[in-house]
């Protein structure tokens, strides 16, 4: 499944640090913009909040024909019915996360060095996750940068679509996606934008065009 996979080019992650208080109403306005790809991810909810939103967030995601992946939480997506789960590399392996979800359900898996992503190409992980890209405020104790030139070397070590994420703008989009990236990962280009879906679709409007230059 992993090799006949196609993301689409812009990958939304909904983090609730940054979200508003009512999270389903900004997912609408941008799956109405044409998003079609989210993750929610929430490092301080209970796992009875995780699941009440996940729950809420996949919902509205498949009504508008999206995909829904839970950040971390492979139990979490299971119950809530979402397309997949997103690991981290302390997180379940992918082996274990698959009893959990199944083999229908999607795995990602987050890499920032090139011994992990090689080890996730020998896992059934479905698609695979690289960065930080560029420098990033997303994380607390971000892994070091890996740099575009990281996605040229790695694209050649597997047909797995590959996800570049971390600090990840509008101007930056098209040359991840030149590199070899099939998606960008994007969380405050977006949240925090002074008008959101209107960034997001400037970013829709970008990535088609350098994916077809790039020939992706």
């Amino acid at each position: 499944m992993a090799n006949r996979l196609a993301l689409p080019p812009l990958y939304v992650i909904l983090d609730a640090a940054l979200l508003p208080s009512d999270p389903i109403e900004l997912t609408k306005k941008l799956l109405d913009a044409g998003a079609r790809l989210f993750q929610y991810r929430s490092k301080t909810s209970s796992s009875r909040e995780l699941l009440h939103t996940s729950q809420a967030l996949c919902l509205t995601v498949r009504q508008h024909g999206g995909t829904f992946l839970v950040n971390d939480r492979a139990d979490i997506a299971h119950l809530a019915g979402a397309s997949g789960v997103h690991l981290g590399q302390n997180d379940l392996s992918v082996s274990a996360a698959r009893k959990i979800v199944g083999n229908d359900c999607l795995i990602g898996l987050s890499t920032h060095d090139l011994q992990q992503f090689e080890a996730a190409v020998e896992s059934s992980a479905d698609y695979i996750a690289v960065g930080p890209i560029f420098s990033t405020s997303g994380k607390q104790n971000p892994d070091p940068v890996l740099g575009v030139d990281f996605i040229r070397t790695v694209r050649k070590l597997t047909a797995k679509p590959i996800v570049a994420i971390g600090g990840i703008t509008l101007e930056r989009a098209p040359e991840v996606i030149a590199a070899g990236a099939n998606s960008v990962a994007v969380i405050s280009d977006i949240l925090g934008a002074k008008d959101p879906v209107q960034r997001a679709k400037q970013f829709l409007e970008k990535l088609p065009v350098a994916a077809s230059a790039a020939g992706n």
